[in-house]
């Protein structure tokens, strides 16, 4: 019994730990979060997938331009020989030697020895046959095949470049998300904080009270000053928890599975490019607009390709026969081989070809109105982000000098209050102008972040570690 109890005991500490260790949270600093959502995000998979589809695409392209082997083999039986109607050939042979004879007068002549001339099915085909046959293509001159080279090259790099984008696009959503976790949490720490404060000066003020310093309504007061923040907090650790669910979906896991967002927002003074950099280096680099270029390049690829219509193909063929027939298994064998060149020219389709040509040049110009359009959208995009990020600048220097001002009040006023020369009034306001400047300065370095982001998209810059980890983790 001992025994078995011990064992029991043992059993369901084991499974006590094991659902502890299950309910671990998952710390995740922002590279890993980055890397987490790369490494799940259904976007970047097909992507990542579209890359290796035209990888293949180029060499199949390629293959259209090399020489072609065919063998082909067959074995047929006669079940009933197909016959032709032929004179009859016994009447002809019978006839001509009897003329022969009577001609020469080595016989008298009969005319009742001539047969009737006709014709009669006879069949010249034996029992069983086969064939074997190889035969060599190389297209020498084909348009569409030679263009169709370029196209697929085009084609995987437009899959790269909407795969870079895909990663972008990712980086800037988990960034965003988890820099609205950290805003989230560090705006409860600050509230949590004149949680804090207020409970420290209800201590404070109960004492006073005690020793009948204060009026109680001064006491009743400070509790409804805590009571106050005390909803605040809840309703901030559900915004928390809104944030962190938001980042799980982002990072494609289980909404159940705890996580921790490890780090803090920072905020570094940099000087900032100037307008005119930036939207040249937008311009250049964004990948959206890389991707349109890259796929108006492809637009005239396939329009050369259609137009490849109107020329002729040119190609070279060579090709060996072994075959042999026979009455049963005797077979009578023999071989043949032969080259030549082949050449081929359409020249009238009902105007398809011209057709055709002519929708890829109306989707060239289609894929130049909207190149247009990003560029007009990006350098407006370029333009705002740049002035966020300065009037951030501006706002977190200013909440920075605010925050100490705010600090050295409330010290003075909760000094003023504890001597009896201040009012409830004064700390109180003293206490939400601090909270109030605090939150200011979190907000800022949070939308300073964030501005930041999304011009670092905007100007196409990727960080070539996530291009890698993609690479590699997807290729596994």
């Amino acid at each position: 019994m001992i025994k078995q109890n011990k064992g029991i005991y043992f059993m369901v500490l084991l499974l006590l730990s094991m659902s502890l260790a299950q309910e671990q949270p998952q710390s995740l600093t922002l590279d890993e979060a980055i890397s987490l959502a790369l490494k799940n995000n259904r976007e970047v998979h097909m992507a990542k997938l579209e890359v290796d589809r035209a990888d293949a695409a180029v060499s199949e392209a390629f293959g259209y331009a090399l020489p072609s082997l065919d063998v082909s083999a067959n074995f047929s039986h006669f079940l009933q020989k197909p016959k032709m109607a032929f004179p009859d050939f016994q009447a002809m042979l019978t006839n001509a030697t009897y003329g022969v004879l009577f001609n020469e007068g080595v016989i008298p002549y009969d005319a009742s020895k001539f047969m009737p001339m006709g014709t009669k099915l006879q069949t010249f085909a034996q029992e069983n046959n086969y064939q074997a046959q190889a035969q060599v293509t190389q297209i020498l001159f084909n348009s569409a095949v030679l263009r169709g080279i370029g196209a697929s090259e085009i084609y995987l790099n437009l899959s790269k470049e909407k795969l870079k984008s895909a990663v972008s696009k990712t980086t800037v959503d988990v960034k965003k998300a988890y820099y609205g976790v950290l805003l989230a949490r560090d705006i409860l720490a600050i509230t949590k904080s004149r949680f804090a404060n207020a409970n420290e000066h209800l201590k404070t003020i109960q004492s006073m009270h005690a020793q009948g310093l204060i009026s109680e309504y001064d006491q009743m007061q400070a509790e409804v000053q805590v009571e106050n923040i005390r909803p605040v907090i809840l309703q901030l650790e559900n915004a928390v928890q809104s944030a962190t669910n938001g980042l799980k979906i982002l990072l494609n896991i289980d909404q159940n599975k705890p996580i921790q967002v490890m780090g803090e927002m920072t905020y570094t003074d940099e000087p900032l490019p100037t307008e005119e950099e930036l939207i040249h280096q937008a311009l250049q680099s964004n990948l959206t607009l890389s991707t349109l270029k890259i796929k108006r390049q492809l637009d005239d690829e396939l329009a050369a390709i259609d137009r490849g219509g109107y020329w002729p193909t040119l190609a070279a063929f060579g090709n060996y026969t072994y075959a042999g027939s026979g009455e049963g298994w005797d077979f009578q064998n023999y071989s043949s081989s032969l080259v030549g060149l082949s050449f081929s020219i359409n020249l009238f389709q009902g105007g398809r070809t011209a057709q055709k040509v002519e929708q890829d040049e109306i989707a060239g110009r289609q894929t130049d109105q909207q190149i247009s359009m990003l560029s007009d959208a990006t350098q407006s995009g370029i333009k705002s982000r740049l002035n966020d990020l300065k009037r951030v600048k501006r706002i977190i220097t200013l909440m920075q000098r605010n925050i100490d001002l705010a600090q050295r009040a409330y010290k003075i006023a909760r000094d003023r209050y504890e001597q009896g020369l201040g009012s409830e009034l004064e700390l109180k306001d003293a206490d939400v102008a601090l909270g109030q400047a605090k939150t200011n300065y979190t907000n800022a370095v949070h939308d300073y972040l964030v501005a930041k982001a999304e011009l670092d998209n905007l100007v196409g810059r990727v960080d070539d570690r996530y291009l890698k980890f993609v690479e590699e983790s997807l290729n596994k």
